[in-house]
């Protein structure tokens, strides 16, 4: 994955989830543990700051913690062996004191998990606030709605902008809250009840919390992962939207229609074998990103079917699903920062593509304009009518409207030259765009 890295996924998300920051995070777990019990007297003052002294990772042989998870299947023994060992005979006896493995591993997690919200929370903003510049810019540029890969009715290029922005907007608040029900700390020690501690244990998680800026949980969570769920579902959720997104402006970019297209620079987007291509190579890397992401889902779903009070291996399938759906929706969201910094929108297509049926488009509008009159169903079966005699005899569609007795009846030609204008036809969309852009401002 080093050479294709840049394509799927970002160094600042892979940082997070390193060797090196997810033993940082356990030795803080560790540190973060000896401290509070040391405040509510379970174990000496000294012996806390010298656990404390000895969690940082220049004091820990990589390769002998390794070994150690080789043998035992989790990293937490060696870890601590190599802790108490650090802190000298008369401290490192305390540490790890009344936790038990998943208690550092889970708190950890929960570290980890807030980085990597913060980091693509962060990502999300700014690409929301590109999406607002576009739809505010474009909030009345006309171009084609389609339904069903046909063109339907005219709409407005920031409208379609606008459903984006909401639907991001929502994910936003899913991630939000997601925080609170993941960010948590843990120690419960061997089986969620904290017997090993007793009643101090609580002071305990509220002091291990503090330090770390993680909430406190009402009960143990080692075998409740909806928290995980929730947070990895909505990185798929949001994987999907920019998928969706991207899979949009590709068709949109096709020769035929030409009405968006990725950021050209030269060589970009290039054919090995076909001189003139110009591949929408953004759009790919998230559409085919996402497939991966979409796929971890259920696997973290699964991962919620934990056994007793301690589970019999959905646990270690998270230890690969959070990491990898992380890095690929980070490298996702920048993918499309990138696309959306570069995009080209050919306005004069968008109108020309609006035109190309004749005043077909606009069909729904000389309907409604007729109902009133002939009702809707036969107003409805009159334009359809001349629908289909204009596209048989490949005919103007104004010109069989003009032979059409029932319209001309009731509408002029300069009606129904306002009416086949596809401005005049974009309804509310506007309107639409104006209050997603301010209720984005609002959050």
């Amino acid at each position: 994955m080093t050479l294709l890295g840049g394509t799927f996924g970002s160094d600042a998300m892979r940082a997070v989830f390193s060797d090196d920051a997810l033993v940082r995070h356990w030795l803080a777990v560790e540190a973060a543990l000896a401290r509070a019990e040391a405040r509510v007297g379970l174990i000496p003052e000294s012996a806390a700051e010298s656990i404390a002294a000895a969690c940082v990772i220049e004091r820990i042989d990589l390769d002998e913690l390794r070994r150690g998870f080789d043998l035992v299947g989790y990293p937490i023994v060696s870890l601590v062996r190599q802790i108490d060992r650090a802190a000298g005979p008369e401290s490192g006896g305390y540490a790890h004191w009344g936790a038990t493995t998943q208690d550092i591993m889970d708190t950890a997690t929960a570290l980890q998990a807030r980085a990597a919200r913060r980091l693509i929370e962060d990502d999300l903003a700014q690409l929301l606030a590109r999406l607002g510049e576009l739809a505010r810019e474009h909030r009345d540029t006309v171009m084609a709605g389609r339904t069903h890969g046909q063109q339907a009715v005219p709409i407005t290029f920031g409208y379609k902008l606008a459903v984006f922005i909401a639907e991001l907007r929502r994910h936003r608040r899913r991630l939000a809250a997601a925080a609170h029900s993941v960010e948590l700390v843990e120690f419960a020690g061997a089986a969620g009840t904290l017997a090993s501690i007793g009643a101090a244990g609580l002071e305990v998680q509220v002091h291990m919390a503090r330090e770390l800026g993680l909430g406190v949980p009402s009960i143990s969570w080692h075998t409740s992962r909806d928290g995980l769920a929730e947070l990895v579902s909505t990185f798929g959720l949001l994987a999907s939207t920019l998928a969706k997104l991207a899979q949009e402006i590709s068709l949109l970019q096709r020769n035929e229609i030409a009405e968006l297209e990725e950021r050209h620079a030269p060589g970009r987007g290039g054919s090995s074998t076909m001189p003139q291509k110009r591949n929408p190579i953004a759009c790919e890397a998230i559409i085919g990103a996402s497939l991966q992401v979409r796929r971890l889902v259920p696997v973290q779903m699964d991962a919620m079917l934990h056994d007793g009070e301690r589970a019999t291996g959905p646990w270690h399938a998270e230890w690969l699903v959070l990491p990898e759906v992380s890095i690929l929706t980070h490298g996702i969201v920048g993918k499309a920062r990138e696309l959306l910094d570069g995009l080209v929108v050919n306005v004069d297509r968008m109108a020309s593509n609006a035109r190309l049926s004749g005043g077909l488009i606009n069909s729904e509008a000389v309907m409604m304009a007729l109902a009133p009159m002939l009702g809707r169903q036969k107003a409805h079966e009159v334009v359809y009518a001349s629908s289909m005699r204009a596209i048989a005899a490949q005919r103007p569609f104004r010109d069989e409207l003009l032979a059409t007795a029932e319209v001309v009846e009731h509408l002029s030609h300069a009606e129904i030259d306002r009416l086949l204008a596809p401005e005049s036809h974009v309804g509310l969309a506007g309107i639409f765009v104006d209050r997603v852009l301010r209720e984005t401002e609002e959050v």
